[in-house]
């Protein structure tokens, strides 16, 4: 049997129609990724324009309320539930809140329960990113009510569940992808984040480490307008201050600060683990009791009264507890105060599924825990150069960064929200540290443990996909054997008899050059309603879809779930002629070896055979290619 390779200078080589149609078709699809991408882009920022104004209403509804509940007038002007002098009477506010909102999530929709975020990464992970239209309006009503009414939670957990489901009705409304919609649901919950404290890059970077589990631009760019947007929503609506301004500027921190930061970080990392804990054993603890749901936030409502009743500061959003802490000039013992009872009353609403967010009780507890061990270590440790506004800021990240893990997140939000720019060592070391304490100590986080408890798995690593490392012609089989087209059905069945190691579920067939013209079943060539001396070119009926040998696995894979084919032909990116076959069964092979020598880092990976072979009229194997 004579063996040649194709080569230009022996065998004349025809370029395939099929090859040129593909390229062109490339083409047009990059082109039409892009134009998605700019229609993705625009209704993010339609999303983000929308959310913010939503914000705005928001603050308004929780100033409403709070009004109404505390001091007995209707206003929207801004009002905290600290100075009401209802006196043992407060302790009632927040339980009517409470029944209101279980009433809400029993006649409306049980997904108003909780902060927000996990329900939005639960919807990303498990049902393509598809939000109840009815979420839009009832999570801000009810968290309204919630906080309002005494409600130790802030409003960016809502107004952050508000823009997801509002990003997400529209994805559904639209006809987009699931991952489209989930660009959306991202772009909607952080522009809600901006809009709220006016920090775009943080936002940017909760979306990344929280709800897309991905970097690239097709999810970025939208995300990042959107964010912008909502910015822009901040500044326009609510002013261009910072949220937790600090009136003095933060000195540059010494070597011995920073280390004092950053033992502060690793008790606040461990004091974040605890309150995770406290949080969901609270939460376990509802789940036992021997009444409806809808009763428990009004029993977490009493505690919350109570609590309020002794520390009055406790109640509402407490946004301004954040800057007094930042100030260093709250005493000690208030400060102590604060933590332990905004940290109680915190723990048990959530616990009991009312309707809140979790960022400004966070900030407010690791802030105050932070101030707390700063003033202990400048007392027993004169020299380190601590200061207690920094201390407090760094807590409030570690806290952050140790509760949700979301590391880059933490940091940057402490510096946009305070514009404090010499605070970023300090701000590293901390959330460092806590981070670092946080994930080798607690398997989930504050976000989420509650859906890790319903069996969803939350990606923690951002590793590249070994299909994008890997070549087809790395994986191709070049040891088949192709059908020449002028081949009638008989001599092909008498050829395969004689050769039934080459027998197959489907058949390449190709000009007697190797210029790839299609693909035939076996179930179409044993066919015995097809004539024996009907050539092979006439039962051609599937596409002309090939890939080129130096594209990746990923375009490959994708290709064949689009076309809907099980092999896929490989023609050379030079000569355009066909060197080989790609099928699922070889993907995998590669996959599974590609995953073992991931972990042994060495990329290169091979299933190449030797003898890509042509039948020709049924005479003779012809060998094409030879490697």
């Amino acid at each position: 049997m004579k063996t040649n390779k194709i080569v230009s200078n022996n065998i004349p080589i025809s370029v395939s129609l099929s090859s040129t149609l593909e390229a062109e078709k490339d083409q047009v699809k990059l082109k039409y990724d892009k134009k998605r991408l700019i229609i993705i882009s625009i209704l993010a920022i339609f999303i983000a324009v929308f959310i913010s104004i939503i914000a705005k209403l928001l603050i308004y509804l929780i100033d409403l309320i709070t009004n109404i509940s505390f001091y007995g007038k209707f206003s929207i002007a801004e009002a905290s539930p600290a100075g009401n002098t209802l006196g043992i009477w407060v302790i009632f506010i927040p339980a009517i809140g409470g029944i209101i909102v279980g009433l809400i999530a029993l006649y409306g929709s049980k997904a108003i329960r909780g902060h927000g975020i996990p329900e939005a990464m639960e919807q990303i992970l498990t049902n393509q990113s598809k939000i109840k239209p009815t979420i839009t309006y009832l999570k801000p009503i009810s968290s309204a009510i919630s906080i309002g009414s005494g409600g130790p939670f802030g409003a960016e957990g809502p107004i952050i569940a508000t823009g997801g489901a509002l990003g997400s009705t529209l994805g559904q409304l639209v006809k987009i992808s699931h991952h489209e919609r989930k660009i959306l649901l991202a772009a909607g919950a952080t522009a809600g984040m901006s809009a709220i404290f006016g920090s775009p890059i943080a936002a940017i970077f909760l979306a990344i480490e929280l709800l897309l589990f991905e970097f690239s631009p097709r999810s970025i760019i939208p995300v990042a307008l959107a964010c912008i947007t909502g910015a822009a929503g901040h500044h326009l609506l609510f002013g261009q201050v910072p949220v937790f301004k600090i009136n003095t500027v933060l000195s540059t921190a010494s070597n011995s600060a920073l280390f004092a930061y950053s033992i502060i970080g690793i008790i606040i990392g461990l004091f974040s683990i605890i309150t995770t804990k406290i949080v969901y054993f609270i939460e376990d603890s509802f789940e036992k009791l021997p009444i409806h749901w809808m009763w428990w936030p009004a029993l977490g409502g009493i505690a919350v009264g109570i609590i309020g009743y002794i520390e009055p500061k406790t109640l509402g959003v407490g946004y301004n507890n954040i800057t007094d802490i930042l100030s260093g000039n709250l005493a000690l013992n208030l400060i102590v105060s604060l933590c332990v009872f905004k940290f109680i009353s915190w723990s048990i609403s959530l616990g009991s599924g009312t309707s809140g967010g979790t960022l400004a009780p966070l900030l407010t507890i690791g802030g105050a825990a932070g101030a707390i061990l700063g003033y202990f270590i400048t007392y027993t440790f004169p020299a380190s150069g601590v200061n207690i506004p920094l201390a407090a800021l760094v807590g409030m990240a570690a806290m952050f960064a140790g509760a949700s893990r979301a590391f880059i997140t933490s940091i940057i939000f402490a510096l946009e929200t305070t514009g404090q720019a010499n605070a970023l060592l300090p701000l590293l070391a901390a959330c460092s540290a806590s981070y670092f304490v946080s994930f080798f100590l607690m398997e989930n986080t504050i976000m989420t443990e509650k859906i890790a408890r319903r069996g969803v798995k939350t990606p923690d690593s951002y590793k590249s996909d070994i299909l994008e490392k890997i070549n087809v012609a790395q994986v191709m089989d070049d040891n088949i054997l192709v059908l020449s087209s002028d081949n009638s059905i008989e001599e092909t069945i008498d050829c395969l008899e004689k050769a039934p190691e080459y027998k197959s579920n489907y058949y390449i067939v190709s000009t007697e050059q190797g210029e790839y013209l299609g693909i035939i079943s076996s179930s179409q060539l044993y066919n015995r309603m097809n004539k024996p001396e009907i050539k092979l070119k006439t039962l051609i009926q599937h596409k002309l879809i090939s890939i080129e040998n130096n594209r990746n696995l990923k375009t490959a894979i994708e290709l064949m779930a689009n076309e809907h084919i099980d092999v896929l032909p490989v023609l050379s990116s030079e000569t355009r002629l066909i060197i080989g076959v790609l099928s699922y069964s070889n993907i995998i092979t590669c996959y599974r070896l590609g995953q073992k020598e991931y972990q042994q880092n060495n990329p290169t990976i091979s299933l190449k055979r030797n003898g890509l072979k042509l039948l020709v009229h049924g005479k003779k194997i012809k060998h094409l290619f030879n490697a």
